[in-house]
């Protein structure tokens, strides 16, 4: 049987030459690859062999229908599926001949690469699918609870009722369903080769129920065999499938507690339960290997942590951008989690600040931030304990929370082995940029303009294996003809054997293309995608964010016509960079530092900086770039990758009679004033210089934001005393005070200086000696004067005894 495809816009070439088992191959009379559709050369059967699909993403667990475009299949067919090569399973043929896929479970997120096969031997066509973190996933695609706290508290003092759950009854294809439960679990040694992730199947709640989006039951509580199963989803799927089944077609709630299917012993000492959970798991993390030391510190501020993109992005469970909801983090405004797990064990980190941009720590606050034995986006390779995304944190740093915080008090015992990280050793990265037509910012903070035509090297670090390339076109005033300047279009970059990652402008108005590997990325459906060695976040078509291994970060913006691109990169790379963004090093004056080692100075003409510019042009050989259009091939590929022939204007004229000059003249004011006067009068647009102003001025704040804090670290109050004050960074004072009966000995006030010591000494508040007889006015009179000589009393205990009290 051949599929037949009938696909507006695409043309396709005849030729013997076929797509089976070639997709991403080019041939000499046609192409498998995905440019193929832009360049018009596609081989005749592409679409039949090289699938696109919709949806193209869904939740890690499995369940979701997607159907083949572009295909037609006979109905009495069968079609299997194989994810990763190794995981197989059934799909289905609908009455119109559209094929079906059922996605299977998954203990990883990013781009899943699957085959089709009609006879479950030759599996010769190709697709790939979007695994999603469950809580990344949107709310359309999964189940939600009607009272999360009532969820989750179920069984607790004054907490009962029915529990309701609802979900969106088309995307299960079945008029009757069954409510399952199911239990996650991590088995085997810890760290070893036999630990090992489970999904189990325990029992159905409801079962053969209308598909009408909307369920409610009252909870009893579980057999004996499923009651210590406290952590689980819910999955609704149609009745006809048998309980338990796997892959088949579902939807699921994100991960929770089951508190509402407890033994009976919950429900009666819900506290007293929960504690000895709690003191069970602090025996289990004692027998844990110790992964607070290789996790990465907090940045100091709430600027710094949402400025630093290439290391830290905001933790959906508490984002100032959705209303500050920090359940778990009271106090707390907005949080941020560390992008990349720690080294050896892939633990996470995640840092809290509160309103006035500090730092809250569990030593101050049960909403202080925690670090994680699970990363709760997953960690590189995924798959295995601790590194399963969202379930492998939910086992070892959320529900232990529930245990010792939520459903008891007893969160000494969490905080001692998920104590907050301050901010000592966080060193902000520098941000260098390209804004306007073009104007470049450096590392180390030098300025200029560079309007050639061409693709050219921005950061390239070989200790590293960093390259971020970009390339310039002509820019056009509005009646269309060309003016000599040039804008950024396109930027392509990639670390060690990552994706390759490209951000281009499009045809549209400030919106920008993202291309993975020279294939177009959709953010339709998910905002965030885990790839090969690189993550790419983009809220809004205007704007993308790549972040690297590395902590280095790109920042891709679309506005006014033109991109702008900030470049993040740590401490790391010191010294370690080359390209038209300069040496980071701390020293200007090296930043004009050709391809080939040659110094110019800072001070050098427009033209001697220009030519210096064009050194720094790629080769076809280096290029990342995508060339999936004639334009492109004829201006960039076939063409010299820097145009000797496009002469910019290196200056303009103030004309006093130019009546553009004097609206330009007011805009154009303060920091950012040359660039913006620039662009107004080349471009004659105001809007063109407004939109170089904001650019510039918003990475003038970015710098600020990102400037060194130096942080003292916490300090605890003395025993039997308090201290007022939890801002531990340069200037803050730290006060304290002891409780009745108590002296305090060492310094009352403590104050956090540049050299990132405290001032004066350790305080200690140590009992009173109150000699026999004295009682009333006496005693008052005896403590008054022993205020005015405390060194009477200093050796009347032992120091040790006097600490340990």
């Amino acid at each position: 049987m051949i599929c037949t495809f009938l696909v507006p816009g695409v043309s396709f070439i005849a030729s013997s030459q076929s797509c089976a088992r070639s997709c991403g191959e080019k041939f000499n009379t046609c192409s498998c690859h995905a440019t193929c559709e832009s360049l018009k050369d596609c081989c005749a059967d592409y679409k039949q062999f090289c699938l696109d699909i919709e949806p193209h993403s869904g939740s890690l667990l499995g369940g979701t229908d997607f159907k083949i475009l572009n295909a037609t299949f006979d109905a009495d067919q069968s079609l299997f599926h194989r994810f990763n090569s190794e995981i197989l399973t059934e799909g289905y043929v609908d009455e119109s001949g559209v094929g079906h896929c059922i996605t299977p479970l998954l203990y990883e997120s990013g781009w899943i690469p699957f085959e089709v096969s009609t006879d479950g031997v030759n599996y010769d066509r190709s697709g790939r699918w979007l695994s999603v973190h469950h809580s990344k996933l949107s709310p359309v695609y999964k189940i939600i609870f009607g009272n999360a706290t009532q969820w989750q508290y179920y069984g607790t003092p004054n907490v009962s009722g029915d529990l309701k759950m609802i979900w969106m009854s088309s995307l299960i294809k079945a008029e009757r369903v069954n409510i399952e439960l199911w239990g996650y679990n991590e088995t085997g040694g810890a760290y070893s080769a036999n630990w090992e992730a489970e999904w189990k199947y325990l029992y159905t709640v409801g079962r053969d129920v209308p598909n009408s989006g909307v369920f409610s039951f009252t909870p009893q509580i579980a057999e004996n065999s499923y009651s210590f199963w406290d952590l689980g989803s819910m999955r609704v799927s149609p009745s006809t499938k048998p309980d338990g089944a796997r892959d088949v077609n579902a939807l699921w709630s994100g991960a929770y507690a089951i508190a509402w299917h407890l033994e009976e012993a919950f429900r009666k000492d819900s506290a007293g339960w929960a504690l000895d959970k709690c003191i069970k798991w602090d025996k289990e993390e004692k027998a844990m290997p110790n992964f607070l030391t290789e996790i990465t510190d907090c940045p100091c501020t709430l600027a710094q942590a949402r400025a630093d993109t290439g290391k830290f992005h905001t933790d959906y469970g508490c984002d100032i951008e959705a209303g500050s909801l920090c359940v778990y983090h009271p106090g707390a405004v907005h949080c941020v989690r560390a992008i990349q797990g720690s080294p050896e064990y892939g633990a996470g980190q995640q840092c809290c600040y509160d309103s006035t941009g500090a730092q809250v720590l569990t030593g101050d606050s049960i909403g202080g931030s925690t670090p994680d034995r699970g990363h709760d986006w997953g960690e590189p390779p995924y798959k295995k304990p601790p590194r399963v995304p969202g379930f492998s944190h939910w086992k070892y740093d959320v529900i232990s929370f529930y245990y010792c915080c939520l459903w008891s008090d007893n969160c000494k015992y969490y905080f001692t082995h998920r104590p907050s990280s301050d901010c000592r050793t966080y060193r902000p990265p520098r941000a260098a940029a390209v804004l306007g037509d073009p104007h470049f910012m450096t590392f180390d903070g030098v300025t200029f303009t560079f309007n050639g035509k061409g693709e050219y090297s921005l950061v390239h670090s070989s200790d590293f294996e960093l390259s971020v390339q970009g390339r310039t076109e002509p820019m056009k005033f509005e009646n269309g003809t060309v003016a000599m300047a040039t804008r950024l279009s396109s930027v392509a970059m990639r670390e060690k054997d990552s994706d390759v990652i490209e951000v281009r402008l499009r045809d549209q108005v400030d919106e920008l293309q993202v291309l993975m590997n020279q294939q177009v990325l959709s953010f339709s459906e998910q905002k965030w995608i885990d790839l090969k060695g690189v993550f790419v976040f983009s809220p809004k078509p205007t704007d993308v964010t790549v972040m690297f291994p590395s902590g280095t970060g790109v920042e891709v913006r679309a506005g006014g016509g033109v991109m702008t691109l900030t470049v993040l990169q740590p401490h790391d790379l010191q010294n370690h960079t080359q390209g038209l963004l300069g040496t980071m090093n701390d020293d200007p004056e090296d930043d004009f530092t050709s391809s080939n080692g040659v110094i110019i100075p800072l001070n050098s003409s427009a033209q001697d900086i220009f030519t210096y510019c064009a050194g720094w042009a790629i080769t076809n050989e280096t290029s990342l770039f995508t060339y999936d259009s004639t334009h492109l091939l004829n201006e960039y590929y076939y063409a010299p990758k820097h145009d000797p022939s496009f002469i910019p204007n290196f200056s303009v004229t103030e004309d006093p009679e130019d009546p553009l000059l004097e609206p330009a003249l007011n805009l154009c004011a303060g920091e950012g004033a040359s660039f913006c006067k620039y662009d107004t009068l080349s471009m004659r647009s105001l809007e063109q210089g407004n939109a170089t102003l904001l650019a510039y001025r918003s990475h003038t704040s970015t710098k600020k934001a990102l400037e060194p804090v130096q942080s003292c670290g916490w300090l605890s109050p003395p025993n039997h005393g308090q201290k007022e004050g939890t801002l531990y960074l340069e200037g803050a004072t730290v006060t304290f005070s002891c409780n009745s009966g108590y002296r305090l000995y060492g310094s009352q006030e403590r104050t956090c200086q540049a050299d990132g010591k405290w001032s004066g000494q350790d305080t200690h508040c140590v009992a009173e000696f109150i000699p026999a007889g004295l009682s009333g006015g006496s005693l008052h009179n005896w403590r008054a004067k022993s205020k005015q000589q405390p060194t009477l009393q200093t050796c009347i205990r032992p120091v040790s005894q006097m600490i340990s009290h």
